[in-house]
């Protein structure tokens, strides 16, 4: 969504990050919960005590912001069940992040096997379970017991939207809990897991387009917010499930093909000594390229690029040398070249660079570049075939990401 996060802090060792979108949907649900505590609707108007709950506006305001955050704190508890069945199956978790849609678990990869895959999706769905039932079995305490009304009420709406998750998830669209644990039966039956992904993700973009045409026909009956934000949950999952197909083609492409077969440039070194306008005019207008290793011979000695010039007026160019800007640390953007390729892919995800140096030792054997990849992934499927969508000219992170999309708000 947003490029701005915030990582508070980490829950069992895994990050928590909040992405500047989450900010809309906090808001929309603390102005949704207030109304619904101001005008009870008609499922919750049995436990509002005679006259209301009697709070004043900026009352109701602060109890639909806490009940917000605590249907948030839901939301993290559902995503942590899949993190730490995924971890305890030696799936590697990068983090948990709020966003627009609700919340997303991102794991690296995909599962190991089948099992593990159903039982990943499966965790989050029973801690939604879970959490409704305590916050039911609240909700009846409190009602008998004579807590107050306000908070019987937020625990009861705590109760519907949980089911709601519940519910939403287990519908069997990719890349939704009950696609994956379809897709995990698919693929149990067929032992292939980009074709189980390709039905799964086409289920998935099958009920994206119903929340799509579902939407636009509550727009035109003047339901605007609802109709827009159906259409909205739509695209994202259409979106969604298309991506997790790709990514699982392009890791089946690339998956077992040494970095070594892909290269198809001769490294070309820039000498330390070489003056920043010897570089630009003589290496990057030469040979078009943003980025180069450093060194003499075969050996390498750092890295620039034309990033590192920024900060440096063009008439100091001729007073200043490669070798003051260059880059020293270059383990994040270098790969040995027996390395698979897949890891190549997700080091250059990782690092933000679009070109890794291809190291054997401190001697450079090439330069990989993002078009590389492309170039050999497309020959690939050209020549072996693809079951679903045309392959990306440009390839998504290789993320697996547990998306959840909250309760639909109420009008």
């Amino acid at each position: 969504m947003f490029r701005f996060r915030w990582r508070p802090f980490r829950l069992f060792g895994i990050p928590l990050a909040v992405d500047a979108s989450w900010l809309l949907i906090l808001a929309l649900i603390t102005w949704t919960v207030s109304e619904i505590l101001l005008r009870p609707p008609e499922p919750l108007a049995w436990l509002y005590p005679p006259g209301g709950l009697g709070l004043n506006a900026a009352g109701y305001l602060l109890a639909g912001f806490v009940t917000a955050l605590l249907f948030f704190a839901c939301i993290v508890l559902h995503e942590m069940g899949h993190a730490l069945v995924a971890r305890s199956s030696g799936m590697t978790i990068r983090g948990i992040t709020l966003f627009l849609f609700g919340g997303v678990s991102e794991l690296e990869g995909e599962p190991p096997s089948a099992g593990v895959e159903f039982a990943v999706a499966v965790a989050g769905p029973a801690v939604s379970l879970v959490l409704a039932l305590v916050c039911a079995l609240l909700t009846w305490m409190g009602h008998v017991g004579g807590w107050p009304g306000v908070v019987v009420v937020v625990l009861a709406y705590l109760t519907w939207v949980n089911g709601m998750v519940l519910l939403f998830n287990l519908i069997p669209a990719f890349p939704l809990d009950g696609g994956r644990v379809l897709r995990s039966i698919l693929w149990g039956v067929s032992g292939r897991l980009r074709r189980a992904t390709y039905w799964a993700a086409l289920c998935g973009r099958a009920f994206a387009w119903l929340l799509i045409a579902l939407g636009v026909l509550e727009f035109f009956g003047h339901e605007f917010f609802g109709g827009i934000w159906l259409a909205l949950i739509g695209l994202f999952l259409n979106s969604a499930a298309r991506g997790s197909y790709q990514q699982v083609v392009i890791k089946e492409a690339l998956r077992g093909e040494p970095v070594l077969r892909l290269l198809t440039e001769q490294p070309v070194l820039v000498p330390p000594e070489a003056d920043l306008h010897q570089f630009v005019d003589g290496y990057v207008f030469g040979y078009h390229r943003r980025g180069f290793p450093v060194g003499h011979g075969d050996r390498v000695e750092g890295y620039v690029s034309t990033e590192m010039l920024a900060g440096i007026p063009r008439g100091e160019w001729d007073r200043h040398t490669v070798g003051e800007v260059m880059r020293h640390d270059l383990e994040p953007i270098a790969i040995p070249p027996q390395a698979d390729a897949v890891t190549a892919l997700e080091r250059m995800q990782h690092s933000g660079s679009s070109r890794l140096l291809v190291l054997d030792g401190d001697r450079v054997v090439g330069v990989l570049g993002m078009k590389d990849l492309l170039r050999f992934l497309h020959l690939k499927l050209e020549i072996e075939g693809d079951e679903g969508p045309s392959p990306p000219t440009a390839a998504p992170p290789l993320v697996d990401r547990r998306r959840e999309t909250p309760a639909r708000p109420e009008r």
